[in-house]
């Protein structure tokens, strides 16, 4: 019916189509409008470490200009966020559910965004902590693969840099016994070294020297590979810059952990050895 119509009057279908296209910018620019300001108090809410209240301006957002993948993406970000704050396991894994697949819409919408794709990284990562050995397993290798296609994407993204750094670190730190497991009941995870880690984890600190998180980790794949001189000085580094996400502090006190250890270690490994001097001295005498 509509085709005879504009074939009888072309003049009055082009303007019929003028009008639609005209309300269609008008909606797309009303939406816009109205979510500009949801993202803005947004942002700020992030910065407060409001996770929680960011999370529900977002959400207010993606409902007043749907399918913008920033918008999706800070969603999972948000979700991802919270997942420790839940009291429960089953709370955790629905938290990161909930991420993974804004972040996999955001991706959908935005495949070249390599924010975009790390995120569905990050909440592999989430995941595989509450996960069975083979869930584990299987998180494993997708978020080395995502990590991968972000520095692809972006070879001078510090977060992507950071998250195959530690891929790296906490894979090839497994244990012999875990590895020949993991290779005989699932068939292996892909090589990993912590020459890898360090090269990854020193691009991290070097592109954000401003990043804490970079230090911190960067600091943990020393002291595994046996540079304590520079795990010491990197999570002192570390520790030494304003905390300034939600993660910070958390990321503050693992490291703080592992330098106590560290000065228990070199502190006994001292008093052995001054015994042992001693001993000597005395055996001589």
């Amino acid at each position: 019916m509509s085709a005879t119509i504009c074939s009888a009057n072309p003049e009055s279908c082009r303007g019929q189509l003028r009008l639609a296209i005209v309300g269609l910018l008008w909606l797309l620019w009303l939406g816009r409008a109205l979510a500009l300001p949801l993202v803005d108090a947004a942002l700020a809410a992030e910065a407060r470490q409001d996770s929680r209240g960011a999370l529900e301006l977002f959400l207010q957002a993606d409902q007043a200009r749907p399918n913008d993948p920033v918008i999706l993406q800070k969603i999972a970000q948000q979700y991802s966020d919270l997942v420790v704050e839940q009291p429960t396991v089953e709370q955790k894994k629905h938290y990161a559910e909930t991420a993974l697949g804004y972040a996999r819409r955001a991706v959908a919408l935005d495949p070249a965004n390599p924010v975009n794709v790390l995120s569905v990284a990050i909440c592999h990562g989430t995941l595989a902590v509450y996960s069975d050995t083979r869930g584990k397993i299987q998180y494993s290798r997708l978020v080395r693969a995502e990590a991968e296609e972000a520095l692809r994407l972006d070879p001078n993204y510090a977060w992507a840099h950071h998250v195959l750094g530690r891929w790296h670190y906490e894979v090839a730190t497994l244990g012999v016994t875990s590895r020949f497991l993991v290779r005989l009941l699932y068939g292996g995870l892909p090589n990993a070294s912590l020459e890898q880690s360090l090269h990854h984890l020193r691009l991290a600190a070097t592109l954000e020297p401003g990043e804490l998180n970079h230090w911190l980790e960067l600091g943990f794949a020393c002291a595994a590979a046996g540079e304590t001189a520079n795990a010491r000085r990197e999570w002192e580094r570390g520790l030494a810059m304003p905390s300034q996400r939600k993660q910070d502090e958390a990321a503050k006190l693992r490291a703080r952990e592992a330098l106590q250890r560290l000065d228990q270690h070199q502190h006994h490994g001292a008093n052995h050895q001054t015994r042992t001097d001693q001993a000597g001295t005395e055996h001589r005498g």
